[in-house]
Protein backbone atom coordinates (compact mmCIF):
# COMPACT_ATOMS: atom_id res chain seq x y z
CA UNK A 1 0.00 0.00 0.00
CA UNK A 2 1.33 3.55 -0.92
CA UNK A 3 -0.36 6.69 0.09
CA UNK A 4 -0.02 10.48 -0.54
CA UNK A 5 0.65 12.22 2.38
CA UNK A 6 -0.88 15.18 0.38
CA UNK A 7 -3.93 13.98 -0.14
CA UNK A 8 -4.03 11.37 1.85
CA UNK A 9 -5.05 8.68 -0.70
CA UNK A 10 -4.68 5.55 0.55
CA UNK A 11 -3.85 2.97 -2.71
CA UNK A 12 -3.77 -0.55 -2.81
CA UNK A 13 -2.59 -1.77 -6.27
CA UNK A 14 -4.45 -4.39 -7.64
CA UNK A 15 -2.44 -6.03 -10.68
CA UNK A 16 0.54 -5.34 -12.41
CA UNK A 17 -0.77 -3.78 -15.24
CA UNK A 18 -4.42 -2.63 -13.86
CA UNK A 19 -6.37 -1.62 -11.16
CA UNK A 20 -6.20 -0.04 -7.48
CA UNK A 21 -8.12 0.19 -4.57
CA UNK A 22 -8.43 3.85 -2.75
CA UNK A 23 -9.85 3.50 0.58
CA UNK A 24 -11.06 6.40 2.90
CA UNK A 25 -11.85 8.73 0.85
CA UNK A 26 -15.20 10.68 0.68
CA UNK A 27 -16.21 12.01 -2.76
CA UNK A 28 -18.90 13.19 -1.84
CA UNK A 29 -19.38 17.30 -1.84
CA UNK A 30 -16.93 19.61 -3.68
CA UNK A 31 -13.04 17.87 -3.98
CA UNK A 32 -10.61 19.88 -3.12
CA UNK A 33 -8.07 20.45 -6.65
CA UNK A 34 -5.51 19.08 -4.98
CA UNK A 35 -7.84 15.79 -4.36
CA UNK A 36 -8.76 15.51 -8.29
CA UNK A 37 -5.04 16.12 -9.14
CA UNK A 38 -4.52 12.77 -7.00
CA UNK A 39 -7.02 11.07 -8.62
CA UNK A 40 -6.23 11.67 -12.24
CA UNK A 41 -2.76 10.86 -11.72
CA UNK A 42 -3.61 7.46 -9.99
CA UNK A 43 -6.17 6.89 -13.08
CA UNK A 44 -3.04 8.15 -15.24
CA UNK A 45 -1.18 5.40 -13.51
CA UNK A 46 -3.32 2.35 -12.71
CA UNK A 47 -6.37 3.00 -15.43
CA UNK A 48 -9.26 1.32 -13.32
CA UNK A 49 -9.68 2.37 -9.48
CA UNK A 50 -11.69 1.05 -7.59
CA UNK A 51 -13.59 3.18 -4.30
CA UNK A 52 -14.45 0.96 -1.60
CA UNK A 53 -16.68 3.19 0.64
CA UNK A 54 -17.39 6.52 -1.99
CA UNK A 55 -20.06 7.99 0.33
CA UNK A 56 -21.87 8.22 -3.32
CA UNK A 57 -25.69 7.16 -2.34
CA UNK A 58 -27.52 9.49 -4.91
CA UNK A 59 -26.93 10.11 -8.91
CA UNK A 60 -26.61 13.56 -7.72
CA UNK A 61 -23.82 12.84 -6.09
CA UNK A 62 -22.11 10.80 -8.50
CA UNK A 63 -23.34 13.86 -11.15
CA UNK A 64 -20.84 16.06 -8.91
CA UNK A 65 -17.98 13.26 -8.79
CA UNK A 66 -17.58 12.93 -12.05
CA UNK A 67 -18.20 16.92 -13.23
CA UNK A 68 -14.66 17.24 -11.44
CA UNK A 69 -13.09 15.93 -14.24
CA UNK A 70 -14.87 17.87 -17.16
CA UNK A 71 -18.33 18.51 -18.53
CA UNK A 72 -20.84 15.32 -18.63
CA UNK A 73 -22.28 13.65 -21.43
CA UNK A 74 -25.86 13.09 -21.40
CA UNK A 75 -26.83 9.39 -20.40
CA UNK A 76 -26.29 7.67 -24.63
CA UNK A 77 -26.57 8.95 -27.70
CA UNK A 78 -29.68 7.04 -28.94
CA UNK A 79 -30.92 4.85 -25.67
CA UNK A 80 -33.61 6.88 -23.83
CA UNK A 81 -35.72 5.40 -21.44
CA UNK A 82 -38.76 7.21 -19.05
CA UNK A 83 -37.84 6.07 -15.67
CA UNK A 84 -34.02 7.91 -16.32
CA UNK A 85 -34.35 10.69 -13.56
CA UNK A 86 -31.11 12.30 -14.46
CA UNK A 87 -30.50 12.94 -18.35
CA UNK A 88 -26.76 12.10 -18.21
CA UNK A 89 -27.27 8.90 -16.07
CA UNK A 90 -27.41 5.84 -18.09
CA UNK A 91 -29.28 2.97 -15.77
CA UNK A 92 -26.76 -0.90 -16.80
CA UNK A 93 -29.82 -2.68 -16.00
CA UNK A 94 -29.93 -6.67 -16.67
CA UNK A 95 -33.80 -6.38 -17.27
CA UNK A 96 -33.30 -4.34 -20.18
CA UNK A 97 -29.48 -5.02 -21.43
CA UNK A 98 -26.52 -6.86 -20.47
CA UNK A 99 -22.99 -5.84 -21.41
CA UNK A 100 -20.82 -8.82 -22.06
CA UNK A 101 -18.81 -7.73 -25.12
CA UNK A 102 -15.08 -6.54 -24.48
CA UNK A 103 -16.00 -2.67 -25.53
CA UNK A 104 -14.77 1.01 -24.55
CA UNK A 105 -17.84 3.22 -24.36
CA UNK A 106 -19.83 4.79 -27.54
CA UNK A 107 -16.43 4.40 -29.61
CA UNK A 108 -18.82 4.88 -32.34
CA UNK A 109 -18.93 8.48 -32.31
CA UNK A 110 -16.02 10.99 -33.14
CA UNK A 111 -15.28 11.75 -29.44
CA UNK A 112 -15.98 8.93 -27.12
CA UNK A 113 -15.86 9.59 -23.56
CA UNK A 114 -12.63 10.48 -21.26
CA UNK A 115 -13.68 8.40 -18.17
CA UNK A 116 -16.38 6.66 -17.15
CA UNK A 117 -18.24 6.18 -13.67
CA UNK A 118 -20.32 3.54 -12.22
CA UNK A 119 -22.05 3.28 -8.94
CA UNK A 120 -23.77 0.21 -7.61
CA UNK A 121 -27.34 0.22 -7.18
CA UNK A 122 -28.93 -2.71 -7.35
CA UNK A 123 -26.21 -6.15 -6.90
CA UNK A 124 -27.18 -9.78 -7.52
CA UNK A 125 -26.57 -12.93 -4.52
CA UNK A 126 -23.81 -13.84 -6.88
CA UNK A 127 -21.78 -13.11 -9.97
CA UNK A 128 -21.66 -9.98 -11.86
CA UNK A 129 -18.45 -8.72 -12.04
CA UNK A 130 -16.91 -6.19 -14.05
CA UNK A 131 -13.47 -6.64 -16.37
CA UNK A 132 -11.21 -4.11 -16.98
CA UNK A 133 -8.66 -4.18 -19.68
CA UNK A 134 -5.72 -2.19 -19.81
CA UNK A 135 -5.45 -1.37 -23.63
CA UNK A 136 -2.09 0.10 -22.97
CA UNK A 137 -0.56 -2.57 -21.03
CA UNK A 138 -1.64 -4.92 -24.09
CA UNK A 139 0.36 -3.19 -26.83
CA UNK A 140 3.35 -3.04 -25.50
CA UNK A 141 3.37 -6.76 -25.32
CA UNK A 142 3.34 -6.77 -28.33
CA UNK A 143 5.70 -8.11 -30.92
CA UNK A 144 7.60 -4.98 -32.18
CA UNK A 145 6.49 -6.02 -35.65
CA UNK A 146 3.29 -6.23 -34.80
CA UNK A 147 3.30 -2.92 -33.42
CA UNK A 148 4.26 -1.21 -36.22
CA UNK A 149 1.52 -2.52 -38.13
CA UNK A 150 -0.79 -1.35 -35.89
CA UNK A 151 0.37 1.58 -35.58
CA UNK A 152 -0.92 2.35 -39.38
CA UNK A 153 -4.21 1.00 -39.02
CA UNK A 154 -7.65 2.68 -39.11
CA UNK A 155 -11.08 0.87 -38.15
CA UNK A 156 -14.61 1.72 -38.38
CA UNK A 157 -16.76 1.66 -35.03
CA UNK A 158 -20.53 1.24 -35.46
CA UNK A 159 -23.26 1.13 -33.11
CA UNK A 160 -24.54 -1.81 -35.43
CA UNK A 161 -22.58 -4.14 -33.92
CA UNK A 162 -22.31 -7.94 -32.13
CA UNK A 163 -22.94 -5.37 -29.21
CA UNK A 164 -26.63 -5.45 -29.54
CA UNK A 165 -27.08 -8.64 -30.27
CA UNK A 166 -27.18 -11.35 -27.58
CA UNK A 167 -27.63 -14.99 -28.14
CA UNK A 168 -31.37 -15.09 -26.81
CA UNK A 169 -33.42 -11.94 -26.03
CA UNK A 170 -35.45 -12.64 -22.95
CA UNK A 171 -37.58 -10.15 -22.77
CA UNK A 172 -40.03 -6.79 -24.32
CA UNK A 173 -37.34 -4.65 -22.40
CA UNK A 174 -33.92 -6.00 -24.08
CA UNK A 175 -36.38 -5.83 -27.78
CA UNK A 176 -36.89 -2.23 -26.91
CA UNK A 177 -33.43 -1.29 -25.71
CA UNK A 178 -31.66 -3.02 -28.61
CA UNK A 179 -34.07 -1.03 -31.40
CA UNK A 180 -33.32 1.76 -29.58
CA UNK A 181 -29.67 1.58 -29.68
CA UNK A 182 -29.76 1.18 -33.45
CA UNK A 183 -32.46 4.02 -33.98
CA UNK A 184 -29.36 6.94 -35.24
CA UNK A 185 -27.05 4.83 -37.13
CA UNK A 186 -23.11 6.11 -36.21
CA UNK A 187 -19.99 5.21 -38.13
CA UNK A 188 -16.77 6.35 -37.11
CA UNK A 189 -13.32 5.72 -38.06
CA UNK A 190 -11.15 5.44 -35.37
CA UNK A 191 -7.10 4.82 -35.25
CA UNK A 192 -6.22 0.93 -34.35
CA UNK A 193 -3.22 2.68 -32.19
CA UNK A 194 -4.85 5.42 -29.79
CA UNK A 195 -2.46 7.80 -28.00
CA UNK A 196 -3.53 8.79 -24.89
CA UNK A 197 -3.33 12.55 -24.56
CA UNK A 198 -2.01 13.17 -21.15
CA UNK A 199 0.14 10.27 -20.71
CA UNK A 200 1.68 9.53 -24.06
CA UNK A 201 0.75 6.42 -23.90
CA UNK A 202 -0.16 3.86 -26.82
CA UNK A 203 -2.91 1.82 -26.48
CA UNK A 204 -5.29 -0.57 -28.83
CA UNK A 205 -7.88 1.40 -29.45
CA UNK A 206 -10.70 -1.16 -30.67
CA UNK A 207 -13.56 -3.43 -29.27
CA UNK A 208 -17.34 -4.64 -30.25
CA UNK A 209 -17.67 -1.71 -32.09
CA UNK A 210 -15.14 -2.02 -34.11
CA UNK A 211 -16.21 -3.66 -37.01
CA UNK A 212 -13.61 -3.67 -39.76
CA UNK A 213 -9.97 -2.09 -40.51
CA UNK A 214 -10.06 -0.04 -43.38
CA UNK A 215 -6.77 -0.61 -45.37
CA UNK A 216 -6.27 -1.14 -49.30
CA UNK A 217 -6.17 -4.14 -50.02
CA UNK A 218 -7.35 -6.22 -47.10
CA UNK A 219 -10.41 -8.28 -47.52
CA UNK A 220 -13.54 -8.10 -45.21
CA UNK A 221 -12.05 -11.94 -44.08
CA UNK A 222 -8.36 -10.88 -43.61
CA UNK A 223 -9.77 -7.71 -41.73
CA UNK A 224 -11.72 -9.82 -38.99
CA UNK A 225 -8.74 -11.84 -38.56
CA UNK A 226 -6.24 -8.89 -38.18
CA UNK A 227 -9.05 -7.61 -35.15
CA UNK A 228 -9.92 -10.58 -33.92
CA UNK A 229 -5.66 -10.88 -33.49
CA UNK A 230 -5.43 -7.51 -31.57
CA UNK A 231 -8.89 -7.87 -29.29
CA UNK A 232 -7.41 -11.51 -27.74
CA UNK A 233 -4.05 -9.99 -26.92
CA UNK A 234 -6.35 -6.71 -25.10
CA UNK A 235 -8.04 -9.30 -23.21
CA UNK A 236 -5.51 -11.70 -22.71
CA UNK A 237 -5.66 -12.20 -17.99
CA UNK A 238 -2.51 -10.60 -17.64
CA UNK A 239 -4.07 -7.36 -18.59
CA UNK A 240 -7.40 -7.63 -17.09
CA UNK A 241 -8.55 -6.52 -13.49
CA UNK A 242 -11.47 -7.68 -12.04
CA UNK A 243 -14.05 -5.61 -9.96
CA UNK A 244 -16.08 -7.58 -7.63
CA UNK A 245 -18.78 -5.03 -6.45
CA UNK A 246 -19.66 -4.89 -3.03
CA UNK A 247 -22.56 -2.38 -1.76
CA UNK A 248 -21.38 1.60 -1.50
CA UNK A 249 -18.70 1.02 -4.32
CA UNK A 250 -18.09 3.62 -6.93
CA UNK A 251 -15.11 2.34 -9.77
CA UNK A 252 -13.34 5.17 -11.94
CA UNK A 253 -11.86 4.16 -15.49
CA UNK A 254 -9.92 5.70 -18.19
CA UNK A 255 -11.93 5.34 -21.01
CA UNK A 256 -9.26 6.18 -23.66
CA UNK A 257 -7.31 3.38 -22.22
CA UNK A 258 -9.24 0.27 -20.93
CA UNK A 259 -12.08 -2.37 -22.56
CA UNK A 260 -14.76 -2.90 -20.13
CA UNK A 261 -17.35 -6.59 -20.15
CA UNK A 262 -20.05 -7.24 -17.51
CA UNK A 263 -19.47 -11.16 -16.58
CA UNK A 264 -22.86 -12.44 -17.44
CA UNK A 265 -22.42 -15.08 -13.99
CA UNK A 266 -25.67 -14.11 -12.23
CA UNK A 267 -28.61 -16.02 -12.96
CA UNK A 268 -29.90 -12.77 -14.92
CA UNK A 269 -30.99 -11.74 -11.12
CA UNK A 270 -31.44 -7.87 -10.29
CA UNK A 271 -28.01 -6.13 -11.25
CA UNK A 272 -28.31 -2.30 -12.07
CA UNK A 273 -25.45 -0.16 -11.89
CA UNK A 274 -25.85 3.43 -12.67
CA UNK A 275 -23.38 4.83 -14.97
CA UNK A 276 -22.22 8.85 -15.89
CA UNK A 277 -19.33 9.50 -18.34
CA UNK A 278 -17.23 12.88 -18.90
CA UNK A 279 -16.85 14.37 -22.39
CA UNK A 280 -13.79 13.48 -24.54
CA UNK A 281 -11.31 14.50 -26.85
CA UNK A 282 -11.02 13.31 -30.31
CA UNK A 283 -8.81 10.35 -31.17
CA UNK A 284 -5.57 10.77 -32.17
CA UNK A 285 -3.09 8.23 -34.21
CA UNK A 286 0.68 7.55 -33.72
CA UNK A 287 1.68 10.19 -36.47
CA UNK A 288 -0.85 12.99 -35.15
CA UNK A 289 -3.99 12.35 -37.19
CA UNK A 290 -7.59 12.91 -35.53
CA UNK A 291 -10.62 10.30 -35.84
CA UNK A 292 -13.35 11.25 -38.55
CA UNK A 293 -17.01 10.97 -38.25
CA UNK A 294 -19.12 8.91 -41.19
CA UNK A 295 -22.16 9.26 -40.44
CA UNK A 296 -23.92 10.34 -37.27
CA UNK A 297 -24.25 13.61 -35.15
CA UNK A 298 -23.45 13.39 -31.76
CA UNK A 299 -23.42 16.83 -30.44
CA UNK A 300 -26.58 16.10 -28.53
CA UNK A 301 -24.79 13.55 -26.57
CA UNK A 302 -21.18 15.30 -25.60
CA UNK A 303 -19.57 18.66 -26.63
CA UNK A 304 -16.02 17.72 -27.58
CA UNK A 305 -13.25 19.36 -25.22
CA UNK A 306 -10.27 19.64 -25.14
CA UNK A 307 -7.46 17.60 -23.77
CA UNK A 308 -8.05 17.67 -19.82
Amino acid sequence: MTTTTTTRLQTTKLGEHIGARIDGLDLTGNLPGETVLAIREALNEHKALVFSQSGIETDEQQELFASHFGPLTTAHPTVTFEEQVKKTVLPVDSEQSIANQWHTDVTFIVNPPQVSTLRAVTLPPYGGETLIANAAAAYRSLPKEIQALADTLWAEHSNDSDYVRPRTVNSEREKKYQEAFVSEKYRTVHPVVRVHPLTGEKGLFIGTFARHVKIVGVSPYESTDLLRLLQSHVTRPEHVVRVTWEPGQLVLFDNRITQHYAVDNYSRAPRKLNRITVAGDIPRSVAGKPSYSVIGDASHYSPIVEVD
